[in-house]
This record gives structure tokens, C-alpha cells and sequence, in this order.
């Protein structure tokens, strides 16, 4: 009858909204409150000493820079996501086996505009911001219609194009940095050089220099994705991303919904780009002020797309005719690529499971007891894993045989130019004891793009990092440095001088604990046994942050 017809174009029309089923992926009890390690603190400009138990090697000279949110409230107004805190820069001063400590909150727009209207007036990842009550309602109510202004909270990471240091999120505009003072000296913004939207906060760069990127665009035929070069060197002392140029596009292959990406992979001849199904709905992204919503209200994971690797050879940006596939995975930090007998071996820390982003809002990192560790079992475990790409495919490769003769990673020919990929583990059941791996670093300067031994990073039986972890793919061993309560974040690794072996050098740590009785400490471990050398105690609290870099400065004192 008419009234069934109705009902039924009704629920068609307007399905209703089915609660999520929410996966688990973990059964774990009784985590610690992390509170104070996502908490607000005021910044530290002029250098103070530090308690140094046990030994820093006299040879270490130069400053390890860490990068991270560092302001989580705007009066009374909070940020949503860990992604949004204001950017605190950090500086551990190292020589002569002393340390001092510094730290600065980035000059950025976001952060003066809302310390000067005391809230939030700029819109970050996870934060929407709410039209000025000082407006009237006809104001407040076209300022919805307004596209969100990109921030320039660069609270990511530290990187450096042609010797310069600068800091970087994931938008248009990065901050060049005085890497002795934390002093913002310039900002500058990607789309006065090159047609891109944004680049990562993980270039890549050349023994001599020249660094590699990537960046989207959006035009009338939907987003690509760019790789971009930048040369190594400046022509004169103020030049910036001078001479940068676009190596190619690769056409998204949804057009309105790109791929979101945070880093990508490099090889002696190949960059590669990992296009995974975690999706960004520019629609959505268009419409989110007029909606209320924020940037990460429009990520999507869709586990019916396969994962896509694009290889883009570096000389001539002609990027390769046969696609690479695997089953859906999620990855944020690759660890290594290198060429080796006619193939591409790709090592990256990827799960199955897209939905983490989201999760990492503040309020989830601020919970205790059953909350907490329902947060928790809902993320899925992210660990080390390599793909092997199989470089000389033609029309005489044989279809539905494994064309890697080395290790469990499968490669096979199933279309003209399709390959399907399985991953090799890059580690051993103990790992999972741990909650996986991420963080990853190696001894960059020496190994990038070589075939390697080690890795390191941190261990994930929390929200954040809670162990850090020495990985020898050689017989899949592990190292492991933990003490209860404390909460290392991403290891670095600085070569000894005069080095001979990979893991000569040591690996430095910025730990965290949100407990009153102990300190933030400088950590410093032997890179090759992963004994504690020693660590330098901070009189003051530091949140939990991101990225770092050292910056070695032979002619350093303290």
C-alpha cells in the first residue's frame, strides 16, 4: 500500500543512524592516568642547568631540537585534538658532557591571534572555531559560509631545506627557526613557489642536499599529489624554497576524496608514495565551518580499498606504469627503502586498522581507570613491516607466481601492470608484549636508502610511547630500555665520531612521566648494547611531543 511504499522511500532516503560497532583489538586492564603529560605549560626562553646522573659522552656537541604541542587551552576555551596544542619549541644544549635546557612557543599567526582575542580564533586539525560573539548575528552567520584559514601551528617536526632549519606541520606554511635561540626568523609559505596546498613535516633528503617532499593540490579535475624537489644550496642568503619545482602529479583515485598521508618513502632512484584508504572528504572539508565541523570530522578509513604504491623515479618524475597493491593497511612513518637485486624493498610501521587519528583527542588522553583502557583496546596495534617491489615487470614476467626469492613477502603479477604485495614481519612475537612499534629511526646519514641493520623506536603498551626498542633485522632480535611510569618519546640516533659499524653512536630520548616525584630527563643510551650512558633532569614540566632532530655544532660550549 502507499503508506509502505512511504515508510520504505523514507528509510531510504533518510537511513537511520546505526550505532558504530566498535572494534576491539586488545584486551588490556589497569593503564595509568597520562593527564599531565598532555597538559599546558608555560615556556622556558632563557637556558637553565640540569642534574646529569651517570655520564653524557664528551664528543656529543650541538643541540637535540624537539618539536610538539606545548598549549592545550585559549582562556577558557580547550583544544579538541593532540594534533591542535600551540607548537613548543625545545632545546637541549650538549657539550662537554654538560646539558642546558630551553624551550620557546612558536611566534606563529595561530598562536598570537589567539593569545591577542585571549580564545581560539584560528581552526586547527581537530578544532572548529566558533564565529566572535563581538559580531553581530548577520556577521556571525556569513562567517560560517568562510573556508577555514590554514594554521600555522607548526608543531610537528624540525626539518631543513638548503642548511636551514625550520619547523613544520602539515599545511602551506612552515617557520624558519634560529636553531640557537628558537627564535622565528621568517615564515614561509609553500603556494608563493610551487601549486601545492600543503607538504608533509617528513621530506626527504640527499646525501647532498637536495630534499624531497610531497604535496597535494586541488583543481577543476580533482586533487593530485605532488612531488616536489628542493635544491640543495641558496644562491643568496635569504633565498628559502628558491628553485623548488613540482617532479610530478599522480591523480588521486577518487577525485574528490585524496588519500591523507604523513610521510612517504625514498630509495637511491625512487620516491614512494604509499596511497592508503585513509581518505579525506574535500567536500566535507569545504563545507565543515558552515556545518560546525571540524578538519578531522572529515577523515575516513574505507577497509574496501586496497593500499597503492606509486613509484616516482627521482631523475626523470616519470612515475611507474605498473601500480603495486596490498590489502588496506594504515601507516604514518616509513623506516627505510633501498634497491637491491632488481627489486624495491619498502619497510614501514603500518596496522590494518585506519580509525587511530581520531581517537587521539584530548579528552581520550586525559582518562583514567575503565575509560582509559577502553580507549586504548580500540586502537589497533601498529608494527614493522616490509613490502618487496618487484622493479622489472614486462610483458615477460609470468602472471600468479611470487617474484620475490627472499624472505615471506610475496609479489605477484595479476594484471598488465598490477602487482599484489603481502608483507614479511620485521620483528618476533616478543614485540607484541610491547604493543607494537612506532617512532621508527635509523642512522639516517649513513643508511637511508641502503640496505640496513637497525632500527629504533618507541614501544606502545599506552596511548603514548612507554619502552624504547632496538630492532636487529638480522635474526629479528630486540633491545629493550623501560623503567615503570616513564614514558620515552621518539629515540634519535647520533653516530660516534669516526664511526665504523652502523650502530656506533648513541640514541637520545626526551622521557616524560605525568608523576610528581620524578623528572623530565634527557636520556642518553648506547646505541649498540642500549645501556643507559646517562640523562640530564629538567627542573620543569614538558608535555609529550612529536619529532626531533640533533644538530651537531662541533664548536659548541654549554
Amino acid at each position: 500500500d502507499l503508506q509502505t511504499e512511504l515508510r520504505v522511500e523514507r528509510r531510504f532516503l533518510f537511513p537511520s543512524k546505526s550505532r558504530k560497532i566498535i572494534k576491539h583489538f586488545t584486551d588490556v586492564h589497569g593503564l595509568p592516568c597520562i593527564e599531565k603529560i598532555v597538559s599546558s605549560v608555560e615556556d622556558t626562553p632563557e637556558p637553565i642547568g640540569t642534574d646529569i646522573t651517570g655520564s653524557i659522552p664528551v664528543w656529543i656537541r650541538g643541540s637535540f631540537l624537539r618539536n610538539g604541542p606545548g598549549k592545550f587551552e585559549i582562556g577558557n576555551q580547550k583544544f579538541n585534538h593532540w594534533f591542535d596544542g600551540m607548537a613548543l619549541l625545545h632545546q637541549f644544549k650538549i657539550a662537554e658532557g654538560r646539558v642546558t635546557y630551553k624551550s620557546r612557543f612558536l611566534s606563529s599567526d595561530s598562536f598570537t591571534a589567539n593569545k591577542e582575542h585571549n580564545r581560539i580564533v584560528v581552526s586547527e586539525f581537530g578544532t572548529i572555531t566558533m564565529p566572535d560573539p563581538c559580531k553581530n548575528f548577520f556577521q556571525r552567520f556569513l562567517s560560517r559560509f568562510e573556508l577555514p584559514k590554514p594554521t600555522d601551528n607548526a608543531n610537528v617536526s624540525f626539518v631543513t631545506y638548503k642548511g636551514d632549519y625550520y619547523v613544520s606541520t602539515e599545511t602551506n606554511i612552515m617557520h624558519k627557526v634560529d636553531p640557537e635561540t628558537l627564535k622565528t626568523t621568517k615564515k614561509v609559505d609553500w603556494s608563493k613557489f610551487i601549486a601545492v596546498n600543503g607538504a608533509t613535516a617528513h621530506p626527504h633528503t640527499e646525501p647532498d642536499g637536495t630534499t624531497y617532499n610531497m604535496g597535494n593540490s586541488y583543481g577543476a579535475k580533482g586533487a593530485s599529489y605532488n612531488i616536489i624537489k628542493v635544491p640543495p644550496t641558496k644562491a643568496t642568503a635569504e633565498d628559502t624554497l628558491e628553485g623548488v619545482s613540482v617532479l610530478c602529479s599522480i591523480p588521486s583515485s577518487d577525485k574528490s576524496k585524496p588519500s591523507y598521508y604523513h610521510s612517504f618513502a625514498m630509495s637511491e632512484n625512487y620516491v614512494v608514495f604509499i596511497e592508503q584508504p585513509i581518505k579525506m572528504d574535500l567536500l566535507k572539508i569545504v563545507t565543515g565551518k558552515l556545518r560546525g565541523k571540524s578538519i578531522s570530522d572529515s577523515f575516513l578509513w574505507d577497509p574496501t580499498l586496497n593500499t597503492i604504491f606509486h613509484l616516482i623515479h627521482k631523475q626523470t618524475g616519470t612515475v611507474s606504469a605498473v601500480k603495486y597493491l596490498a590489502k588496506p593497511l594504515s601507516t604514518l612513518h616509513q623506516i627505510n627503502a633501498y634497491e637491491e637485486d632488481g627489486f624495491l624493498v619498502l619497510d614501514m610501521c603500518a596496522s590494518d586498522d585506519g580509525e587511530a587519528i581520531n581517537n587521539y583527542n584530548v579528552q581520550n588522553l586525559r582518562k583514567s581507570g575503565e575509560a582509559l583502557d577502553e580507549v586504548y583496546n580500540t586502537l589497533c596495534r601498529v608494527f614493522p613491516r616490509r613490502f618487496v617491489l618487484p622493479l622489472n615487470v614486462d610483458q615477460e614476467t609470468p602472471y600468479g607466481r611470487n617474484l620475490n626469492p627472499k624472505g615471506s613477502a610475496t609479489s605477484v603479477r595479476f594484471a598488465k601492470n598490477k602487482v599484489f604485495c603481502t608483507h614479511e614481519d620485521l620483528h618476533g612475537e616478543d614485540l607484541s608484549e610491547y604493543g607494537g612499534l612506532e617512532f621508527p629511526q635509523i642512522n639516517y646519514t649513513k643508511y637511508n636508502t641502503r640496505p640496513y641493520r637497525y632500527f629504533y623506536g618507541c614501544g606502545f603498551r599506552h596511548l603514548v610511547g612507554d619502552s624504547l626498542i632496538k630492532m636487529d633485522l638480522s635474526g629479528k632480535r630486540m633491545k629493550v630500555w623501560e623503567e615503570p611510569g616513564l614514558y620515552p618519546s621518539e629515540p634519535v640516533f647520533v653516530p660516534s665520531p669516526n664511526a665504523t659499524e652502523e650502530d656506533d653512536g648513541v640514541i637520545m630520548s626526551v622521557v616524560i612521566t605525568p608523576n610528581k616525584d620524578k623528572s623530565t630527563f634527557l636520556l642518553v643510551l648506547d646505541a649498540k648494547t642500549f645501556a643507559e650512558l646517562g640523562r640530564a633532569a629538567v627542573p620543569v614540566n614538558i608535555p609529550y611531543g612529536f619529532h626531533g632532530t640533533f644538530s651537531h655544532c662541533p664548536d659548541m660550549n654549554v
